[in-house]
């Protein structure tokens, strides 16, 4: 359980979360955005909320394609909205456009997590289209060797442990707080 003196996370912009699924953007970011006393918020459910689908049957309807173009329309109006920790999906940040608006209106950091700790975070779950058909570790691997290097861009990049979420939080606060310390941001 994280302690109330260590509860408390001031954020000058909204905080996006980057990396492959089962980084632990959700887990993270949720005890994150109570550290920072703002909302948490998963792009991917926002995504199938406009779409009135799931995200697995908007890939399954119309393809990877339309998918990213209306996660892009989705990423595009959350950082236009208030503070909040933002958890986006694996592909997101791999968009330039999509890039540039995180630049602009937040503050990137990426949930680096070993080939390992990807797959037994991920393994048996059936809500990740991308990961359905063939091998998950392989096809995990190409994403690692694609997104990895775009995901290098972010303002922050943290590693993702095989540790309880509490410590991991505490970790991430630690490394938002050097951060934001060395490069004297401050709130709006």
């Amino acid at each position: 359980m994280i302690e109330a003196e260590e509860n408390t996370l001031a954020l000058p912009r909204t905080l996006v979360l980057v990396g492959l699924m089962g980084a632990g953007k959700t887990c993270i970011g949720r005890r994150l955005a109570q550290m920072a006393g703002v909302p948490f918020v998963d792009a991917d459910v926002e995504i199938e909320r406009a779409a009135k689908r799931t995200i697995a049957e908007i890939f399954a309807t119309y393809g990877e394609s339309e998918f990213r173009a209306l996660e892009r329309r989705v990423m595009a109006r959350l950082l236009a909205g208030r503070t909040c920790v933002l958890a986006t999906g694996g592909g997101a940040f791999m968009a330039e456009d999509t890039r540039a608006l995180i630049r602009l209106h937040g503050l990137s950091l990426w949930l680096r997590a070993d080939l390992d700790l990807l797959v037994a975070r991920t393994a048996g779950r059936t809500h990740r289209p991308l990961l359905n058909n063939g091998d998950a570790r392989e096809k995990l691997a190409e994403l690692m060797a694609k997104r990895h290097p775009v995901y290098a861009e972010a303002d922050i990049v943290f590693d993702a442990l095989d540790e309880s979420q509490d410590a991991s939080a505490l970790r991430v606060r630690s490394c938002l707080l050097s951060y934001l310390a060395d490069h004297a941001e401050t709130a709006p």
